[in-house]
């Protein structure tokens, strides 16, 4: 693969090239930006910064030898809410990496009623060309906009002798069979017959008449004009039945998709606002200046080289080795992973994937079982093994103020929207975290996200009354924490149903 072929990074950084960024994103630099959103867990971030950076390194090995240095794997075992699913997607964004997330507890062995595995890896190749083109629309906005104001500007000032919605000559109606020109009034463009047969005096008046209609569509004084556009309508294939029998319920949903794209697209004239015609063509516009073929060359190596698939609950599929029953099945699920880990070539309807160069990232909780109870050939399809403190009080409290992201920066500006303020002092966060642990250890551990349910129920009342309350300021401090929720963290029935 050529070096100019490597995706961009999607990070914004000032006064930087992407290439100069993706020159600075050495493994302490990775773990500097998932800093940002991810507290603690610092084995964790430096295993996958040195992953992702041998990816990078990969792309600079001589090609004899780039094909034969594979990816890094790894398992992440923690409790749930620790961080795990967080740092493989942040990882992703970081990158521009294709990303999937997929529950190895949805799959099921070959012969079982199901998904096969192999999705997993048509669901990379969707989201890699959804990227792609998502970059491509973004290259030819303007030139889409641009086009787009040319094609209204026709639908409300026809060339005159011809219709430019089907393209085809019309009759003139300037009487005795003169043409006419469009003069822009109150009501938009009317047509006026002229006298004399001076093409070019008509050509200007036209121009002049089509520069005053720019001016009031950019003005957005004609949004409410009605204007025919001619549409292509996708067939429905629900309710079809296929020759073998049955029905498409159930199908997977990449053949659907197949079969959708070889029925013929019907063509529709339609009457609408040129603000619903302006989507209509801009959409338009975008697929006539975005090469397919190539956003599909590009996403198909962005899939095979730099795409990452995160394998959750991974120990769903592992269990006590039995002669028979569910067991069998789960050790099914993993021989059938094994190949699509260990490198494989997957049908899509993009084309073949190869997935030997794809990064998979498994996690688990491994509460009931632990990792060396998976098969031996798939343990060693994932060499790299990192293990995830659990939460406690002190690291509830950094989350709550820290990250770019944190709760207590998304209240805040939830409430500022209906012209209020929230503050939360450094008790009131401390009490909030206290709390958190608290029930974590009295219930089920779910880590960080018991603060959502904490802060979800503690504020309750405060987004119940904006705006109609005269609240302007709110102070969350620990004696406002606990008067909210005393009652419900005392009790235990109602606690265990809305903590």
């Amino acid at each position: 693969m050529e070096e100019s072929r490597e995706p961009r990074l999607s990070v914004n950084t000032p006064d930087a090239s992407d290439e100069d960024w993706l020159d600075q994103l050495t493994p302490r630099q990775i773990v500097a930006e998932l800093d940002k959103y991810i507290v603690g867990q610092d084995e964790a971030k430096k295993a996958v910064a040195i992953a992702l950076r041998n990816r990078w390194r990969r792309q600079r090995v001589e090609e004899e030898l780039r094909d034969e240095i594979l990816p890094n794997n790894l398992i992440l075992i923690g409790p749930t809410g620790v961080g795990k699913t967080e740092i493989a997607r942040r990882l992703a964004r970081l990158t521009g990496a294709p990303f999937v997330k997929v529950e190895a507890s949805k799959y099921t062995e070959v012969g079982y009623v199901g998904r096969d595995v192999e999705s997993m890896i048509r669901d990379l190749v969707d989201v890699a060309v959804n990227m792609v083109r998502a970059e491509r629309e973004n290259d030819v906005e303007e030139l889409a906009d641009a086009r787009t104001e040319e094609r209204i500007l026709d639908l409300l000032l026809p060339t005159p002798g011809s219709n430019p919605t089907v393209g085809r000559p019309t009759p003139l109606e300037g009487g005795e069979g003169r043409p006419h020109v469009f003069v822009v009034g109150k009501g938009g463009a009317e047509a006026k017959g002229v006298s004399d047969g001076d093409d070019e005096a008509i050509e200007a008046r036209r121009m002049r008449t089509r520069e005053k209609l720019r001016a009031l569509l950019q003005d957005g004084k004609l949004e409410e004009r009605e204007v025919e556009v001619e549409v292509s309508q996708t067939p429905s294939i629900e309710g079809m039945v296929l020759p073998m029998g049955g029905g498409v319920e159930g199908m997977d949903h990449n053949f659907t998709e197949m079969l959708q794209d070889m029925l013929p697209k019907r063509k529709k004239r339609r009457t609408v606002s040129v603000t619903e015609a302006r989507r209509i063509l801009v959409q338009d516009e975008t697929d006539r200046l975005i090469d397919m073929d190539e956003v599909v060359n590009e996403a198909l190596i962005r899939a095979e080289d730099m795409g990452i698939v995160f394998l959750d609950e991974i120990d769903k599929v592992v269990g006590e080795r039995s002669g028979g029953g569910p067991d069998v099945s789960r050790e099914g699920v993993q021989r059938d992973i094994l190949p699509i880990v260990e490198g494989s070539t997957v049908q899509t309807k993009y084309g073949l994937v190869r997935t030997d160069h794809v990064l998979f990232v498994a996690a688990g909780a491994f509460h009931v079982s632990k990792p060396s109870d998976l098969i031996p050939e798939l343990q060693g399809r994932f060499p790299i093994r990192v293990e995830l403190k659990s939460l406690g009080e002190e690291d509830f409290v950094r989350i709550l103020q820290e990250p770019k992201n944190a709760l207590v920066h998304q209240y805040r500006a939830l409430v500022e929207t209906e012209g209020a303020t929230l503050k939360f002092t450094s008790e009131g966060i401390e009490e909030v975290a206290r709390l958190a642990a608290v029930l974590n250890d009295q219930m089920e551990n779910i880590g960080a996200r018991r603060l959502h349910t904490v802060l979800t129920t503690l504020l309750e009342s405060v987004l119940y009354g904006l705006p109609e309350d005269d609240l302007r300021e709110i102070v969350v401090d620990r004696d406002f924490v606990r008067e909210h929720l005393s009652a419900i963290v005392d009790d235990a029935d109602l606690r265990r149903y809305i903590l």
